[in-house]
């Protein structure tokens, strides 16, 4: 289509420039430039409905080129998203060491206090331990136990009886 429109402009073009350059020899009949007039008005509409595609493509292109870019942006945000979550990824073992350390360490402190708590608690029964032992020795070997009254009755004891009732 473009190339057919070429052809017709360039021989509009020559046979104007032959008329303007004022060769008399050459006056077209009228019904030559009838038709002459009615090619270069079919070729001025042919020109116009070029015009109106070529409009139409670029805007075409313009649209196309404003999605592309939003989509290199989207890409780049995306990207820069991803990268960041990767770091991210990388990073978390080690917070989460950080963070059971920090959690463990009163649970440690705890421990360790309950530990030091025991082994006074032990040292203080072996103490408590080893001076009964030297008191039971020095009286004797002999405990002091309570005594019980002896029930009245030749001492037997009466025990409560289960039978049928």
């Amino acid at each position: 289509e473009l190339q057919l429109r070429d052809q017709l402009v360039q021989q509009l073009s020559q046979e104007l420039f032959r008329l303007v350059k004022g060769n008399t020899g050459f006056l077209p009949t009228p019904e030559i430039a009838e038709r002459n007039q009615a090619q270069t008005l079919a070729l001025r509409e042919q020109l116009q409905g070029v015009e109106q595609q070529v409009t139409f493509y670029q805007e075409q292109l313009a649209e196309r080129d404003a999605e592309i870019y939003q989509l290199r942006q989207s890409v780049q945000e995306l990207s820069d998203r991803t990268r960041m979550l990767e770091q991210v990824i990388q990073e978390l073992p080690q917070i989460y060491r950080q963070k059971f350390a920090e959690r463990l360490a009163p649970v440690k402190e705890k421990v360790a206090q309950l530990q030091r708590e025991n082994r006074q608690l032990r040292a203080e029964l072996q103490s408590v331990t080893y001076r009964l032992a030297v008191k039971n020795r020095r009286t004797g070997g002999h405990l002091d136990l309570p005594s019980f009254q002896r029930l009245g009755g030749g001492g037997q004891i009466s025990l409560p009886s289960f039978r049928h009732v």
